[in-house]
């Protein structure tokens, strides 16, 4: 008989995951416990174990487990028999949700977007950024950059450069023509100036591109960070060929970065931006497109979906943005807890040789150059009660993407966690005695 998600039987052992679900599982393959609840920056397992997490859904629980705020608002929304799905018809809740949109973010920041909803995940959204640039632009050809990351739906896996994702498909994946991101060759090589030298020249074999695809900050290829000035010559080349530049912000957008936006920085305008992950606020399936006003030449229905009409999603984001972005408490709470990341970052790169510090914001973490290094790391901090993951071309970086609301004392215990993990490392050097008292390093 099935167990009880309280029970330890079946579901404590994890067996029933194991002979029923795909081999395509992936997160759960380095950590085998079964979850129960969840609440801020902690999670328990069946058994009543706590764990602090440096995961947040890949990023998708910006404002951590539960929140209560955007809990209770669900909660009502349900109980009062508010329309859960709804296609694309108009319903209160959503255009509660694109009132929000308008006044706390768009209108603060002077910009003009349409929104599309492309349905419940962010691959949803790139591939009809896709679509859409190739309909405006007549053209096919979409630059996209290394270590980029966009999604595994075809289209959007075209653009994707991970090559464990790629080697999953068994057709061509064509008109992407993949240029260096930003730093790709050192920092004595502009690959801006290579970009524009090549689509300046008719004979370099690049077709005109319908749009420039990019990350500000790469986070499954490895925290890579663009730099404001390369992100302004990128957009910059992209009008000038007549290329829409598309922002992939699924992951860096929503704060994690500490603006809303991760490219407000650079003082970019994207004609194309992709959200998803942490819009929704609670973890619930939501994606858009924000699309420049005069860009949205659709037909009706041309593309379409059926989960465009979450409204759940709906209730919460709306919450989610009136709580968090009503002010500027989040991003100063934000660029705090970065300043903290960094510095203890810093202090256990020291241990690892060749090791460097990657991201920026929330979004950081450190490479320890290589898997096998990173996985010993993360499976001990996973039996000292820390969920942390790693990125990169070959897992190589131990990325930190604790909840931007993580209170101070439970980040600091967690950072404590992965530097008492780090020094006890195999790959530590021998030339600093490891110190046994990691958290309270990170308290003080």
């Amino acid at each position: 008989m099935a167990q009880t998600s309280g029970d330890t039987g079946e579901y404590g052992t994890g067996d029933i995951f194991h002979r029923q679900e795909s081999q395509v599982r992936s997160y759960c393959r380095s950590f085998d416990a079964v979850l129960n609840s969840a609440r801020g920056s902690i999670v328990r397992d069946v058994r009543g174990r706590e764990y602090i997490d440096f995961l947040a859904g890949a990023g998708s629980l910006n404002y951590g487990h539960n929140d209560p705020d955007l809990k209770r608002a669900l909660l009502a929304y349900i109980s009062g028999d508010g329309i859960a799905h709804s296609l694309d018809l108009h319903t209160a809740a959503k255009g509660d949700f694109l009132e929000a949109l308008a006044a706390l973010v768009l209108a603060p920041r002077d910009l003009e977007y349409r929104v599309q909803f492309t349905g419940p995940t962010g691959t949803n959204a790139v591939e009809a950024a896709l679509k859409l640039a190739r309909k405006v632009t007549g053209r096919r050809n979409v630059i996209a950059f290394t270590h980029g990351f966009h999604g595994v739906s075809l289209g959007a896996l075209a653009a994707t450069a991970n090559g464990h994702h790629r080697m999953a498909s068994t057709t061509s994946l064509p008109d992407v023509t993949r240029m260096p991101y930003d730093g790709c060759f050192g920092d004595d090589i502009d690959t801006a100036d290579l970009l524009e030298q090549l689509l300046d020249d008719p004979s370099s074999g690049i077709d005109p591109p319908a749009a420039v695809l990019l990350e500000t900050v790469q986070g499954e290829g490895g925290l890579n960070v663009a730099s404001p000035r390369w992100l302004r010559r990128i957009a910059a080349i992209a009008k000038r060929h007549g290329a829409l530049l598309i922002v992939d912000d699924i992951q860096a957008g929503c704060g994690r970065t500490g603006t809303f936006f991760s490219f407000e920085p650079a003082q970019i305008v994207p004609d194309l931006i992709t959200m998803s992950k942490s819009l929704s606020g609670l973890g619930l399936p939501l994606a858009v497109l924000l699309i420049r006003p005069d860009l949205d030449v659709w037909e009706p229905g041309e593309h379409n979906g059926t989960f465009r009409g979450n409204n759940h999603a709906f209730v919460t984001a709306r919450a989610a943005l009136e709580k968090f972005w009503a002010d500027d408490l989040l991003s100063q709470t934000v660029a705090a807890h970065s300043r903290r990341v960094t510095r203890e970052l810093r202090r256990m790169s020291a241990y690892v040789p060749g090791s460097r510090l990657k991201g920026r914001g929330m979004m950081q973490g450190l490479d320890v150059l290589s898997g096998e290094a990173a996985t010993e790391i993360r499976r001990q901090c996973l039996a000292d009660g820390l969920i942390i993951e790693s990125s990169g071309a070959h897992d190589e970086v131990l990325k930190v993407f604790a909840p931007l609301t993580t209170p101070d004392d439970v980040l600091a215990q967690g950072l404590g966690i992965l530097f008492d993990a780090v020094v006890a490392s195999s790959y530590m050097t021998e030339d600093f005695p490891a110190p046994s008292q990691g958290v309270k390093a990170a308290n003080g």
